[in-house]
């Protein structure tokens, strides 16, 4: 049996820069991504849920208080939701106009913009 290391054989994890959907169009990687709301919201709720479930399994929370405490995740994941989602809607107007306002009417190749009566 030899002990000589070997050569990974999997492809190189360089981009390929011929999958460019424009020519001559370079990204610089910004470190965002879009986030998915329903994940965010269940995330949050299913962390919620683990909380609760910590707090009744240790007996911090007995009784009456239990059913104050279970729809707590639920109403924090719907904020959570809320809150991705205006922080999504802010987002995407800062880029439809220069001024960070939405633009309406039709632009043509140009640039020029059309307003339909």
């Amino acid at each position: 049996m030899s002990t000589t290391p070997t050569t990974p054989t999997t492809p190189d994890a360089t981009p390929d820069a011929t999958l460019d959907a424009t020519p001559g169009a370079t990204t610089a990687p910004s470190g965002r991504h879009p986030v998915s709301i329903a994940h965010l919201v269940m995330g949050v709720a299913f962390a919620g849920l683990v909380v609760v479930w910590a707090l009744i399994t240790t007996d911090a929370v007995t009784g009456d208080h239990v059913r104050w405490l279970l729809p707590v995740p639920w109403v924090l994941g719907g904020v959570a939701g809320l809150v991705g989602l205006v922080a999504s809607d802010r987002r995407h107007l800062g880029h439809a106009g220069s001024a960070g306002q939405q633009q309406v009417g039709w632009v043509d190749a140009g640039g020029s913009s059309k307003m339909e009566p």
